[in-house]
């Protein structure tokens, strides 16, 4: 019984009601439409959004690859650093592209190296320097989250013209009863203002 009454008095803006207004029932409506906007829209905002994520870091995983260059400077030794932070600078390096071209470039590589050591570099299709894909953990994490940033923006947006609606349906009925008070005043009396 407690159960009906409850749904009885979340649903009171659509039940039959000598008291009802027009705009009540438009703010019902609108309340419904933004929940189920955030609902709908929110989940397909996220799920296209992951799925767009995950086909991007899938694609980077499979165009990227490391090859091993040559350090041809020698690097300062490390710092220490709190953390145990890796410590990088750039430097020099000479590699082998897969047809067999020797190229020369600089990149970020560890401190502390010798000229003359093998270091591990990654480098796009064109052979150009680029930073290693995320592995598939990491962007799948990093997928999730864009999708769930991209759910609550979206909901966001959905509440906020929600609230616009509402506020502006408040002012109409403020004004309403502005407009209802100057006909209804008078008629009580002497004002104390």
């Amino acid at each position: 019984m407690g159960r009906n009454r409850h749904m009885k008095k979340r649903l009171w803006r659509l039940r039959s009601n000598p008291l009802r207004r027009h705009d009540d029932i438009v703010e019902a409506w609108i309340v419904l439409v933004v929940w189920a906007i955030v609902a709908v829209g929110g989940a397909l905002a996220g799920l296209v959004t992951f799925h767009a994520a995950a086909e991007v870091f899938a694609a980077q995983r499979t165009e990227r690859h490391s090859v091993r260059a040559v350090l041809l400077t020698d690097t300062p030794p490390a710092s220490s650093t709190p953390g145990g932070a890796r410590d990088l600078i750039k430097a020099k390096v000479r590699w082998t592209t897969p047809d067999g071209i020797l190229r020369t470039g600089s990149t970020l590589v560890d401190t502390g190296q010798k000229a003359g050591s093998k270091v591990v570099v990654w480098v796009d299709s064109a052979g150009d320097f680029t930073i290693e894909p995320p592995s598939s953990k990491e962007a799948t994490l990093e997928s999730a989250v864009l999708g769930l940033t991209a759910a609550l923006a979206f909901a966001g947006v959905a509440f906020g013209t929600g609230a616009v609606a509402r506020y502006r349906l408040d002012r109409r009925r403020i004004d309403s009863w502005g407009t209802e008070w100057n006909l209804v005043g008078p008629s009580w009396g002497r004002k104390t203002s």
